[in-house]
């Protein structure tokens, strides 16, 4: 999201929104509405200890993305993941309703793309999470692939005694911000944040520090106070409010970066992957079927038949 201040031009919407309508078209000839995959043993099964169902995965997205970036969604990782992730939207929808029941969260925010509305949903994400008892908060963005195998596997690896926020830097330094003070006067601060368009983590331990800056309405006064979207904010909070620590992770991504340079053999560590439109190129993992570029633009399918080859469809496909 870098700050999600950089987005594209017309011509990257465009092929946005080409991309969209043959996901959308792939959708509706291959995968079934509603279609129920197989759960995955190995995220829950086990000895004692952090399982997929303490994760709390909140995913942001706005009603121009509901079919063109959802359904795509829906069919692979979320399928994986459905009782664990909730859909944080800004209309309501009857076909997402049917298929997300109460896991589809219509938020009062706008639809627009501004610090105010994104920091809205991300207040909504945050105070869901709360509310749910769960022990860890993740955030993605509507166009990221989680792989939930490599998700529980990296959380796991903090002690549970720790403070943990845990994402991909957005920037390459940390971000200088003002923060008001009495008098009329200002204060400068720097800290390190990541971005939420590759996803990030934090664990509840940290998540109750930061519910006087957070909770409720309190997100949102955060966001204005410094002048900074959804992302920055929470950077700010742990590091500038609670004096915490960003853990940088290269395991997640967002089409901000040059993605085809990860390898075919590296896929199934990430924990996010991304797909979109960045300096007017198209820029999506390097995978090599079982699909054709046409069939499947994001390499979401591909890359989901890759991770989980029992899926139905990616049988279908192998049986033809």
């Amino acid at each position: 999201m870098q700050c999600r201040l950089l987005r594209g031009l017309a011509g990257a919407l465009l092929t946005l929104l080409c991309m969209g309508l043959l996901s959308l078209r792939y959708h509706v000839k291959l995968s079934p509405q509603g279609e129920q995959e197989t759960p995955d043993v190995s995220l829950s099964a086990g000895p004692p200890g952090l399982q997929l169902q303490d994760v709390f995965i909140a995913v942001k997205t706005t009603q121009a993305f509901h079919h063109s970036r959802l359904e795509l969604l829906l069919d692979t990782w979320v399928s994986r993941t459905r009782e664990q992730t909730s859909i944080f939207t800004d209309s309501p929808d009857e076909g997402l309703q049917e298929r997300l029941g109460s896991h589809l969260v219509v938020t009062n925010c706008s639809a627009e793309h501004s610090h105010p509305a994104l920091s809205c949903k991300m207040a909504a994400e945050f105070n869901a999470f709360l509310a749910s008892g769960l022990r860890w908060f993740c955030h993605v963005d509507d166009d990221n692939y989680v792989n939930p195998r490599a998700l529980l596997r990296l959380l796991k690896a903090f002690p549970p005694d720790r403070d943990v926020y845990v994402g991909r830097p957005s920037l390459n330094r940390p971000i200088h911000a003002s923060e008001p003070r009495p008098h009329n006067r200002t204060r400068p601060v720097q800290f390190w944040f990541a971005t939420g368009g590759a996803g990030f983590c934090i664990n509840r331990k940290l998540a109750l520090k930061m519910v006087p800056w957070a909770s409720g309405s309190r997100f949102v006064d955060t966001s204005a106070l410094i002048r900074l979207p959804d992302d920055c904010t929470v950077g700010y909070i742990v590091e500038c409010k609670l004096g915490g620590r960003l853990q940088p992770s290269p395991l997640f991504h967002s089409h901000l970066e040059t993605l085809q340079l990860l390898r075919v053999a590296q896929l199934p560590e990430q924990v996010t992957l991304s797909y979109g439109v960045f300096e007017g190129r198209l820029n999506v993992i390097k995978l090599q079927g079982p699909f054709s570029s046409e069939e499947d633009p994001s390499r979401f399918r591909s890359l989901h038949c890759l991770l989980y080859p029992d899926t139905p469809w990616c049988l279908q496909l192998a049986a033809r």
